[in-house]
């Protein structure tokens, strides 16, 4: 970014030429460009005096001094010539720093999406040797963010003559101030401007276009019809074809493409800057058609990024969108962006394949992205709640409606439960006794041979099922056996459920699923035990779950431990005459804490920020405190970016979660890390615990220790069992103040049996055996298609440890924006009336800015959508207001939930309005109310 000292700031009134001493009247000795004004055209021109007739009028200088002078006036030696459209020339002097110029605001003459066509008759004059250069160029401004700049042309200039500055520009978005100006010249050296044309070519048509249309790439040169010009190699070559590979590989559309050749790094791509052409706040899509050539790689991923460069901070690397390209097909890769910043460099790249493969791409469009219009709600007809669409789930039949998958065999066999599971009954309530009878797979010589079933013409599209069933496994198994209760949706496996069992009892089966898309061919089947290991599997049920009626009977658990009675008793100088005067009651905030994930780059974005603050009160950084994010190089610590989170959050009185100081799968281990020896790892653990714990000590409430222990072993495999609890031991030595937790996922939906409620407890209790200070239990809460009874169960499960529950990580996923909200809402309601739950944390919520696609509950530029909308309705919901009047006993009573409040009392000689907090308590609150 250019350097503003604060005199560009002040005032510029320079309405009147000034005068000019005669040293430096000095003649400009400029020679005629053949009336370079003629050249210029003025149509619907937007420069108001664009050839000074009226002296500086419009036009202020840029920390220097500027004036107006004729041609036919000239100076002392050979007149200017007079051939130009005008008689005069504006001449800017004192210039003591290359930026300083001439600008006009044209704010509100600019109209998003139209392209605008500059052209300027300039000069120089002063103690040049040689040339110098003269810019055109635009500054943007938006409140609250760092200005940005956009070159718009540049040409060489020398002493002899008049040259155009020229070139176009296109705003998808109008900043609220728009100030052209020219600069450029040496200190010292004055700037001539005879006169400046900015104009819009097809006004009419761009005064009715449409900026969400989205019709004009930002890519100059998309298809390479221009050659390669305006592209370049990164880090590599660039080289342009109209076939290769003797003529197998020719260009999808167009007559060329491109290659990025001899790379030696996986980084290495094309690219092309995009500086100016892209505004921030705005959702871009990317579309790119690309494959690869050479070194015998088949197949490889094809990635789009950018690389910001935003002034003060490190550079930023947006990963855009990634597919897999192979050597035989032009395959199309795309993707959407956004700046939350305003950036002083932007570049766009295609990378990926390994080096020494040329990576080929034929065209790349980058336009701003077209709104996606709300999904509709679904309207299912008669969606049966409850009903089982499986056929002879009893047995009544004999194996009927079931077929052996594989070269196994079924029989029927009897000794199953009589019950429901558990799950299923939470779900059906009162239902009749299972039969008794199962199905016994014998035979199995693969782990997926068992009983399977088509359910095709049953399913219907956006409902959720609940997945129920008894299963056992019979001798010989060698260790723990997976069983899963599976669904072939055309060929794509989804989880339906599983258990790990370990001896010959019955085990329940518990999950869920949801079909989006209309489907050829749905199978049910269930399958996992090792070959030659029986399965026996009963009472399996798949019924669509009724969710209303669960949040009736959420609400009401809701209210009994979310709420408490309050008596709000008067006191004071005319208390006893307020009998009958009202009362009205408005809960301010809810004490249970719902806090959402951010990154630094959502702090640039005021719109972000606003949203936050609003509706959250605790914070959890997706990256910023991260190990690989804070030394990714040993030594080279970098806290900038947490420390601005930090800044925020205390700001704006928002709790913060530390996440995470270590993280147990190996994968996410920096290499210089997992290079070094045992003493050097243990040594460099306890500094990443000093150094985090200190710098941030009684700033974050809580701690995820060790992020995924039940998926990763990676410092314990290297520092032996006990680093696990002395990383607790040594968090909790240096930071008292915060509570530690475990952190995992798959906790709640009955599809990983690797982290079960079981398993999750085991390894809780091993923890706190060896002393470490375990304060509460995180469950991630990446989830899809949510059951409440199956999420309740393991909550059920979790809570007999005492330990605090949160849900740190929450996001769902649908297609369908009422789907997601309602998927959003069973999470919600059965953490908010589950007594172990103190408190949720959303995996983000900006579009574009979350780990997985449609999880979002603000769209990219800002519009809550349907999802956005249940949650601040069930925000709305929890809290309580009440109006009424005061009793004979000089109180009024209400119920409400915990949380802050005010009461507000209108007495006949004033209204009076008091502050009170309502905490946990099984008995009625009292809280005196002092007139």
């Amino acid at each position: 970014m250019k350097g503003l000292p604060i005199c560009c700031f002040i005032s510029r009134q320079h309405k009147h030429p000034s005068k000019r001493s005669e040293e430096t009247m000095e003649n400009p000795q400029l020679m005629s460009n053949s009336g370079c004004s003629e050249n210029l055209n003025q149509a619907a021109n937007i420069i108001v005096n664009h050839d000074f007739s009226n002296g500086l009028h419009s036009w202020h200088t840029n920390c220097c001094n500027g004036f107006v002078v004729s041609a036919e006036c000239g100076g002392r030696g050979k007149p200017l010539s007079s051939s130009r459209s005008s008689g005069n020339y504006a001449v800017v002097t004192n210039r003591t720093k290359c930026w300083q110029g001439l600008e006009q605001d044209i704010t509100s003459r600019v109209l998003p999406g139209s392209t605008y066509s500059v052209s300027a008759c300039v000069g120089v004059s002063g103690p040049l040797s040689g040339s110098t250069d003269v810019l055109a160029t635009l500054k943007l401004e938006n409140h609250g963010s760092a200005t940005s700049y956009m070159l718009i042309g540049k040409t060489s200039m020398s002493k002899e003559k008049w040259e155009i500055v020229e070139g176009t520009f296109l705003l998808l978005a109008v900043p609220e101030r728009l100030v052209f100006y020219l600069e450029g010249p040496s200190p010292g050296v004055d700037l001539l401007i005879d006169s400046v044309v900015i104009s819009c070519p097809s006004s009419s048509e761009s005064e009715s276009a449409s900026i969400g249309a989205g019709d004009d790439n930002i890519i100059i040169n998309p298809k390479f019809e221009d050659g390669l010009n305006n592209w370049s190699g990164r880090g590599c070559k660039v080289a342009l074809h109209d076939s290769m590979a003797d003529g197998k590989i020719v260009p999808q559309s167009g007559k060329a493409f491109a290659s990025a050749t001899e790379r030696t790094q996986n980084w290495n791509g094309i690219q092309q800057e995009i500086t100016g052409r892209v505004q921030r706040k705005l959702a871009y899509s990317v579309a790119a058609v690309v494959r690869i050539f050479g070194n015998n790689v088949t197949a490889a991923t094809v990635q789009a990024t950018l690389w910001v460069q935003t002034p003060g901070r490190n550079d930023q690397y947006v990963g855009i969108a990634n597919v897999q390209a192979t050597d035989k097909d032009w395959v199309q890769l795309q993707g959407k962006f956004l700046l939350n910043g305003s950036p002083s460099k932007v570049v766009i790249y295609l990378e990926g394949p390994p080096p020494g493969t040329d990576l080929l791409v034929n065209s790349l469009v980058v336009k701003h992205a077209e709104k996606t219009p709300p999904s509709p709600a679904p309207v299912i007809e008669n969606p049966d709640f409850g009903v089982n669409i499986i056929t002879n789930s009893q047995l009544d039949d004999s194996t009927n409606g079931w077929f052996p998958l594989g070269n196994c065999n079924l029989s029927v066999g009897s000794g199953s439960p009589h019950i429901l599971p558990p799950m299923a009954r939470a779900s059906l309530g009162v239902h009749e006794p299972l039969s008794g009878r199962y199905i016994h797979v014998k035979n199995r010589t693969q782990t997926w041979m068992g009983p399977a079933q088509m359910i095709t013409d049953k399913v219907k599209l956006f409902l959720t099922y609940q997945v129920s069933a008894w299963v056992r496994i019979g001798s010989g198994a060698n260790g723990p056996q997976n069983v899963n209760v599976a669904l072939g949706v055309d060929n794509q496996w989804v989880n339906g459920g599983q258990v790990e069992i370990n001896d010959d009892r019955w085990h329940e089966i518990g999950g869920s699923f949801r079909i989006e898309k209309q489907p050829s061919k749905v199978m049910v089947y269930i399958q996992g035990p090792g070959a030659g290991v029986d399965l026996m599997v009963a009472g399996v049920q798949i019924f669509p779950v009724n969710r209303e009626a669960r949040f009736k009977y959420l609400r009401h658990q809701a209210d009994k431990i979310r709420k408490r009675d309050i008596v709000l008793k008067f006191s004071g100088a005319g208390s006893s005459s307020l009998s009958g005067t009202n009362v009205k009651v408005v809960q301010t905030q809810n004490s249970f804490p719902i806090g959402s994930c951010m990154s630094r780059t959502n702090i640039d974005n005021e719109d972000f920020i606003n949203f936050f603050v609003k509706n959250f009160n605790w914070a959890v950084f997706g990256n910023e405190l991260k190990w690989y994010w804070t030394e990714p190089q040993q030594g080279n610590l970098n806290y900038k970016d947490a420390d601005d989170m930090v800044a925020l959050c205390q700001k704006h009185n928002i709790e913060t979660r530390g996440h995470c100081i270590f993280w147990e799968v190996q994968a996410t281990v920096q290499q210089w890390i997992q290079a070094l020896n045992k003493d050097d790892l243990m040594k460099a653990v306890q500094n990443r615990l000093t150094d985090l714990l200190t710098r941030y000590k009684g700033k974050f409430k809580h701690y995820d220790v060790n992020n995924e222990m039940l998926h990763g072993s990676y410092y314990q495999d290297r520092l032996g069992k006990d680093i696990r609890a002395n990383m607790f031991k040594t968090a909790n030595q240096l930071d008292p103040s915060a509570t530690l937790f475990v952190n995992d996922y798959h906790i709640e939906d009955g599809c990983d049996t690797r982290s079960c409620p079981e398993r999750y407890i085991e390894h809780i209790l091993d923890l706190q055996e060896q002393g470490a200070p375990v304060g509460g239990i995180g469950i991630q809460g990446h989830i899809d298609n949510p059951v409440g009874p199956v999420v309740c169960t393991a909550l059920d499960k979790l809570g007999i440890l005492g330990l605090p529950i949160w849900f740190t990580e929450l996001d769902v996923s649908s297609i369908n924006e009422h789907v997601r909200g309602e998927d959003l809402e069973v999470m919600l309601r059965e953490a908010f009336a589950h007594p172990a739950v103190e408190g949720v944390m959303l995996w983000g919520f900006w579009e574009l800015f979350m780990s997985r696609d449609n999880a979002h509950l603000v769209n990219a530029e800002g519009d809550v959508n349907e999802t956005g909308k249940r949650f601040l309705a069930l925000k709305h919901e929890w809290l309580s207001h009440a109006r009424g009047q005061v009793d004979v006993q000089g109180q009024f009573n209400f119920r409400g939930f915990h949380g802050k409040y005010a009461v507000e009392i209108d007495t006949p000689s004033k209204k009076i309005v008091k502050t009170f907090v309502v905490d946990k308590g099984d008995t009625p609150l009292v809280v005196p109310v002092e007139l």
